[in-house]
């Protein structure tokens, strides 16, 4: 690879490094312990868990919402990277605000929530339409790998430091764990901020003039394309049906990822396990998803796709029926294992099967599905733990039975994307 395409692949992935750390600290970590035990004191696990999952479910919609318009409007400007600096700052913004949010005050928190998330997600979606500029389709999986192993190393980095400072808050200077853990949503801002510089330095973006004198420039083209391009995506068949098996067993990874540390509050377990848990389910998504890489090549994408929604459709069975918190370290392991396979992978399948000049259009139907699995999952958990309660079982059986009923997406998306063929929707494209 030459020395400028070596530094725009460097750049790109960079910013899974910047971005991950939200991801892990505030998504998967603090965020959901503090919200239940700081800012929803007093409060029933299981309204907390719904309140957690419905704000999760509210900025999941925000973004499936305006993902596909906003992803036509960028491409019609070559405005990807613009984009990308807006979400980026509103994620950073809201993210650091955390900190200024005081005991009890869970609307305001689960507001800064919502819209740090819909930074974090929309941001995604330009993140994401940028790879097709700087690699090759035999390139494809390992670069997308290379984003989400520097992404759980960095996050994953940061996080270690942040959950030092909790465990030995004194020696950082603060006077208790909780100040420590407000802190840390500051560190979290500031690395995402930092990190986030190589994407603009380094990754080009080609110029597409296509918007023309006299529109409203970029917005009306990009509405327009944006109805054009649900016309061709009706007729592609193959991209159709893997939307829909993505849709449904990226769900099952979303609602994993969201929901874990709640979930382990909620059947007792010790929030130090589950943070330390956490952690490793990181360092081992970073080789880990570099290993997925190498096996798409040798095995092929589809395959290895397939062998991650094998041992997730495991994983959420086996979770149902957990005790200790030993069992939990043991599918923190097994998750870090195909946790950023899956995600990379899936990134990479699609990306040879959209057209290259419309890929942030392409990406934004991308991410509107997997902001729409994020709505199904941490809702479906809310409503069936609220049911079971409603029945008059104890919290921990309505958490249980809420964690099983995730298995449900990986199954049926495991069957759809069976049905999926590249060679088909490679032959598909030619017809545009």
């Amino acid at each position: 690879m030459k020395q400028d395409g070596k530094k725009a692949v460097f750049g790109w992935a960079m910013y899974d490094w910047a971005n991950s750390a939200f991801a892990t600290t505030v998504m998967a970590g603090f965020f959901p312990v503090f919200f239940k035990q700081y800012w929803s004191l007093g409060t029933d696990a299981t309204v907390s868990t719904a309140r957690l999952g419905l704000g999760n479910s509210l900025a999941g919609i925000l973004v499936a919402i305006s993902a596909p318009v906003l992803g036509a409007i960028a491409d019609r400007g070559s405005a990807r990277k613009k984009f990308l600096l807006f979400f980026a700052v509103m994620g950073i913004l809201m993210t650091m605000g955390l900190y200024l949010v005081v005991r009890g005050n869970w609307p305001l928190a689960i507001l800064f929530y919502i819209l740090a998330t819909v930074g974090f997600s929309g941001g995604n979606i330009f993140y994401d339409a940028l790879i097709t500029g700087i690699t090759t389709d035999d390139k494809v999986d390992m670069v997308s790998s290379l984003g989400f192993s520097l992404g759980y190393l960095g996050g994953g980095l940061l996080f270690a430091v942040n959950v030092w400072m909790t465990l030995q808050p004194a020696t950082f200077g603060f006077s208790n764990a909780g100040d420590a853990v407000r802190f840390s949503f500051l560190m979290v801002g500031v690395w995402w901020a930092l990190f986030s510089i190589p994407i603009f330095l380094f990754v080009p973006e080609k110029r597409r003039n296509v918007v023309h004198k006299g529109e409203i420039k970029p917005v009306k083209a990009g509405f327009r394309q944006l109805m054009e391009t649900f016309q061709e995506v009706r007729h592609l068949k193959t991209i159709f049906l893997f939307l829909l098996a993505y849709w449904l067993y990226i769900d099952g990874v979303n609602t994993i990822i969201r929901m874990a540390v709640d979930y382990g509050i909620s059947i007792g377990l010790e929030t130090k396990d589950l943070i330390s848990a956490l952690l490793i389910t990181q360092f081992v998504g970073f080789p880990s998803a570099i290993g997925f890489g190498f096996l798409g090549r040798k095995f092929g994408t589809k395959p290895a796709i397939f062998l991650a929604i094998s041992v997730y459709l495991f994983v959420s069975i086996w979770a149902a029926f957990m005790k200790s918190s030993t069992e939990f370290y043991v599918l923190a392991v097994i998750v870090g294992l195909v946790q950023g396979g899956i995600q990379a992978l899936s990134r990479s399948y699609y990306a040879r099967l959209i057209p290259s000049a419309k890929s942030a259009e392409y990406f934004g139907f991308y991410n509107m599905v997997g902001r729409f699995s994020a709505i199904m999952g941490p809702a479906l958990m809310a409503g069936t733990g609220l049911v079971i309660r409603f029945l008059g079982y104890d919290s921990h059986v309505a958490s249980r039975i809420s964690i099983a009923s995730v298995a449900v997406f990986f199954i049926i998306g495991g069957i759809f994307f069976h049905f999926v063929s590249e060679e088909k929707g490679k032959k598909e494209l030619k017809y545009l």
